[in-house]
């Protein structure tokens, strides 16, 4: 096995409905929202954590794969391989080249060598400059609060009010990841369907109340564009 380039895929993330990712504060300040975003420490600035995108695609990978029940909920590894066959054992294994597996447990030798190490590097996503200078120039805030609360079905009144910090609609961050390529492998089509996958069910957290739609911008593999091949990928070749 050789490794015979490395491949960049750049773009932009863009924010169709608010964004949450969490910081994991567990204080509340004074004035401060129940659940802030995760901000960059020396900027203030949110970002897109690469460890988000890359546990969200992988997640949703598997499931169109639908190896989950394979793996009894557990991240695809080396080990479950044994139990599949045909064309998901060619997919599930295009998959760990992607994300890397632990290759615990008696796995053979052939097998390591086959699959070799994981080609995928995610890194965070920064907020992209123009839009936040836009921001400032319309003296606008980076975040949004939002408020939320329950409604109790018979007074018809809203309990336990709560709020929630989120990086508003409209919002560009620079998005980039880096492809290993061995022996000139062509993996791309997995990642499109990742990629597709990550517009239909968003990112962060609360998806079913309408946080974190997105949608990729100005894709290109290097120096190619391939924006209109992701644009085209239909449901059904997704699913």
């Amino acid at each position: 096995m050789q490794l015979t380039k490395i491949q960049k895929l750049t773009g932009q993330i863009e924010l169709l409905s608010g964004l949450h990712i969490g910081s994991g504060n567990t204080e509340i300040h004074i004035g401060g929202t129940d659940n802030p975003v995760i901000k960059n420490p020396i900027t203030q600035q949110p970002y897109i954590p690469g460890s988000s995108i890359k546990g969200k695609m992988r997640s949703l990978l598997e499931w169109q794969l639908g190896v989950v029940g394979q793996t009894d909920g557990h991240p695809l590894s080396f080990k479950h391989l044994k139990k599949l066959d045909g064309k998901m054992l060619d997919a599930s294994k295009a998959l760990i080249k992607l994300f890397g597996g632990a290759p615990d447990g008696d796995i053979a030798v052939d097998l390591l060598a086959e699959i070799g190490p994981s080609r995928l590097s995610f890194w965070d996503c920064s907020l992209d400059p123009e839009w936040a200078n836009e921001m400032d120039r319309k003296n606008l805030l980076l975040t949004e609060t939002k408020m939320e609360n329950t409604i109790d079905r018979i007074k018809g009144t809203a309990e336990h009010p709560r709020n929630t910090e989120r990086v508003p609609a409209t919002a560009r961050f620079d998005f980039n990841l880096t492809i290993r390529v061995h022996d000139q492998e062509d993996l791309t089509d997995t990642i499109l369907v990742g990629l597709k996958l990550l517009e239909l069910t968003g990112l962060g957290g609360s998806g079913s109340r309408g946080y974190g739609k997105i949608a990729f911008r100005s894709l290109k593999l290097d120096d190619q564009d391939i924006q209109a091949r992701l644009e085209q990928l239909k449901l059904q070749e997704a699913a």
